[in-house]
């Protein structure tokens, strides 16, 4: 069975489609157009639970959640993880969960604040600025010193990080990290990263 994944363009689906891009592995790619309720039909339903995407799909079944997609793409083709036990394995699991714990639920608040109620300067988009820049100025002195979240270079938790990093830029949630910007540059400028979110 062909490695499928389901996906909507500019949401959290690009990261598996992205870490695909960079391990040149070959994949179906299914678009879905929630316009047209195709993300909530009985069939995808099955596939993930609350009508989400992403979701893979092998010959095993499905996954969701595009965080452990993308460690398990990662370890299934033994390219850009470090080995289980070691330490910079664990620095993986750390920046993808600081990511999605720290970053991710903030910036979550601050779209649908300043993007989807046009309300950007209520306490409530206010508090979830100061907590995305929380997270930024971290980010920002991690990597003063270093090009990848990884001493050993680009790897899954440039992935998750630097599609979050993106997000949280160009909502322009992101104020005095100019280490973490020209990160989010070079994870632009990568070419797989270009093809995936080409459309």
């Amino acid at each position: 069975m062909t490695t499928t994944l389901y996906y909507v363009p500019r949401t959290r689906s690009t990261r598996p489609r992205w870490l695909l891009e960079e391990l040149g592995a070959p994949y179906e790619l299914v678009r879905l157009d929630t316009s047209k309720g195709e993300t909530r039909t009985d069939e995808h339903t099955r596939r993930h639970p609350l009508k989400h995407v992403p979701v893979l799909e092998t010959k095993d079944g499905a996954l969701f959640e595009s965080a452990a997609i993308v460690l398990q793409l990662a370890d299934l083709h033994g390219r850009f993880i470090p080995p289980v036990g070691s330490h910079e394995r664990g620095l993986v699991y750390q920046w993808l969960f600081f990511a999605m714990t720290e970053l991710e639920p903030h910036c979550v608040v601050y779209f649908t604040e300043k993007v989807l109620k046009k309300t950007p300067e209520t306490p409530l988009a206010l508090a979830a600025k100061a907590k995305v820049n929380e997270a930024a100025k971290a980010l920002n002195a991690h990597l003063e010193t270093r090009e990848w979240m990884l001493p050993s270079g680009f790897s899954v938790a440039d992935v998750v990080v630097g599609s979050v990093a993106w997000w949280a830029n160009r909502m322009g949630a992101v104020e005095g990290a100019p280490h973490l910007l020209a990160y989010v540059q070079r994870c632009e400028a990568r070419p797989a990263y270009q093809r995936a979110t080409a459309d």
